[in-house]
């Protein structure tokens, strides 16, 4: 028995990614760390006038002050304690809040809708999920360590001022260049880090396209330049990369420049003080100390990048967080429904939203718009379509390549929302359902499916419930997979990485998913089209025993899929060119037409994918095999 997923009432809140939200994740390690870094700092401070003060003691010839140095150990080892305290919460802390800004980005990633969430390339978000995020992550933890940065050097001048104004104003001369040596290096660091972060996404970006399409490549001889391509960014990376370095290395060549200069101004002073005895030994130990830490502010430069670096990574998170999560009102479809299918007057655009969240938006409206002679640049998918399917029956939709197919797939399972009309279920509205009860109410098969788990029946099983074993077995032979399941060395339990697949026997194992996770829809995206003709003829016999318990939508290039389908929905430029029985419509020469060019195309493709292809053109859309990880 399907578990019954938990009810939403409205969607969630927007969540920034700013470092204040995610130190509320663990404020206790945070504290921790941060009282770690104080300690350790204070430890520092009080053992300079720890120490002057036993130097004075010694110097004045009485009993060796044992309590002196007692607690100058005691300083020395509390000092070190704490600063490995610090590395270790520092380590620890980094890595889980890495981990849950991952968990979080991709959780709104995934409950956004494609058309959005997908507006950012693949390469581009895989960089993004990874490394954007680990930069990210590291801005609480560097902010809760950097006290110690801040407070040493701010404690050293007070000791100074303490032991010797004149000493602590010495210092005070060098400490405008030595602020403004900090700021440059920080704005600098900035921009260089934000401009090597978009380099990489270009690369990774490209290096996506080539792995989605390397099968055409391939056929195509153009690995070279593809190679090429791949790597051109190269050169700017290399730059922005230098640039960080030479950034670097200017603020420590001026800080190995202006901070001996500091300290030996210091010290000169000190020594003065000492022959004119305004100041003893003792103190003139404890002020070379102090003076070490004060110029010690140089170490901040570290602190300063990283912030800097995780500012920037930031950002480019933002528009990720900050994806609004599919609307609804918290119902769910009724129960026992048959699958009733309404479309009315639906219609999808392609245009600038679909870029909304990129960054670097240029002449475009209030929405992010694309402007083309001062309107945005809107391209139809689906116009005015009105369409009822009878639960229980099955619908072939046909249609040239580019008539909007798996447009109307995408919308009638909700992976897309229309931009107008709408789409009931048994009578309710998809938008008004919450998804998390609308998804196991709907199946799906691609042409090129995702096989997420770790073995063979970890990817059958996968979907809105983990289907058990039984079901499991009894969708790989719905779909014809469990004969090539049988002959990999451990059967089910072979591992996915183990098992070389054709095209055709991914799409086997996607249809599999399918029939193990029955609902009351069943949309096949040009989910048959790798497969050989006796494979394709039993998994239309267990298509056909789902009639009256299953609504079945198929995207159709087949003759033969046509033929069997109850209804067939003909499109042609986004449009409803007719619907009814395949027979009536087989009367017109131009639906007859249609099947003498997709016919073609789809057995050349059968053919391709009992190798590894990958289509026509070797890279489908993302949207039809990425989404369907949801």
């Amino acid at each position: 028995m399907r578990p019954k997923p938990r009810l939403r009432l409205r969607p969630r809140p927007p969540a920034p990614s700013g470092a204040r939200r995610l130190a509320q994740r663990h404020p206790g390690a945070l504290l921790a760390l941060f009282l770690c870094s104080t300690g350790g700092a204070l430890a520092a401070l009080a053992l300079p006038a720890a120490l002057g003060h036993t130097v004075d003691r010694l110097v004045d010839g009485g009993p060796v002050p044992w309590a002196g140095l007692l607690l100058c150990a005691v300083l020395t080892l509390a000092e070190t304690g704490f600063d490995a305290g610090a590395a270790v919460l520092t380590t620890s802390t980094g890595a889980r809040l890495t981990a849950h800004l991952r968990t979080r980005t991709t959780a709104r990633v995934l409950a956004a809708e494609p058309r959005r969430a997908l507006a950012v390339p693949t390469g581009d978000l895989t960089a993004r999920l990874t490394a954007r995020t680990a930069d990210a992550a590291t801005a609480p933890v560097t902010a809760a360590g950097a006290v110690a940065g801040v407070l040493l050097p701010l404690g050293a001048i007070v000791g100074l001022f303490v032991i010797d104004p004149w000493t602590a104003a010495a210092f005070l001369l060098g400490a405008p260049l030595l602020v403004a040596l900090l700021h440059t290096f920080t704005r600098r660091t900035a921009d260089a880090g934000a401009d090597y972060q978009r380099a990489q996404s270009v690369i990774a970006h490209r290096l996506t396209e080539a792995l989605d399409g390397a099968d055409t490549i391939r056929a195509a001889r153009t690995g070279a330049r593809e190679y090429r391509r791949i790597l051109e960014p190269l050169t700017t990376l290399a730059a922005h990369g230098r640039r960080t370095w030479a950034v670097y290395g200017r603020a420590a060549g001026q800080s190995a420049l202006l901070l001996p200069l500091l300290m030996l101004l210091v010290l000169a002073v000190c020594g003065l003080r000492l022959h004119a005895g305004a100041i003893g030994v003792g103190d003139l130990v404890a002020a070379s100390r102090y003076a070490a830490l004060a110029v010690g502010i140089g170490s901040l430069t570290g602190a300063l990048g990283a912030l800097a670096r995780s500012r920037a990574a930031a950002r480019t998170l933002d528009p990720l967080l900050t994806l609004d999560p599919l609307p609804h009102e918290g119902l769910g479809p009724l129960p026992g429904g048959p699958g009733h299918l309404e479309l009315r007057d639906v219609g999808v655009v392609q245009d600038g939203k679909q870029d909304g969240n990129q960054e670097g938006k240029q002449d475009g409206n209030q929405d992010g718009e694309p402007l083309l002679n001062g309107e945005p640049d809107r391209k139809p998918l689906l116009t005015g379509v009105h369409l009822t399917v009878p639960g229980g029956t099955s619908l072939a939709v046909v249609g040239r390549s580019g008539s909007g197919k798996s447009v109307f797939a995408a919308v009638v399972g909700r992976l897309l929302d229309p931009d107008t009309g709408t789409v009931l279920l048994d009578g309710v509205p998809l938008t008004a359902m919450d998804p998390a009860l609308l998804r196991p109410e709907i199946a799906y098969a691609f042409a090129r499916p995702a096989l997420p788990g770790t073995t063979v029946e970890d990817t059958i099983a996968f979907g809105p419930w983990t289907a058990g074993p039984a079901a499991v077995r009894e969708g790989a032979r719905a779909a014809r997979a469990d004969g090539f399941v049988g002959l990999l060395p451990y059967g089910y339990a072979t591992p996915l990485t183990d098992a070389p697949l054709s095209g055709g026997e991914r799409q086997r194992l996607g249809l599999a998913r399918a029939f193990a996770h029955p609902g009351r829809l069943l949309i096949l995206d040009d989910a048959l089209s790798g497969l050989d003709t006796v494979t394709e003829h039993h998994v239309r016999r267990a298509l056909d025993e789902r009639a009256g318990r299953c609504t079945r939508v198929i995207v159709a290039h087949r003759l033969s899929s046509a033929a069997r389908a109850d209804r067939v929905l003909w499109l042609e430029d986004g449009r409803v060119r007719a619907t009814g029985p395949h027979e009536e419509l087989w009367a017109d020469p131009e639906y007859r037409a249609v099947f003498r060019t997709e016919t073609g195309e789809a057995e050349e493709t059968a053919e391709a994918d009992e190798g590894p292809g990958a289509g026509a053109d070797g890279a489908l859309p993302r949207a039809r095999t990425e989404v369907e990880a949801r």
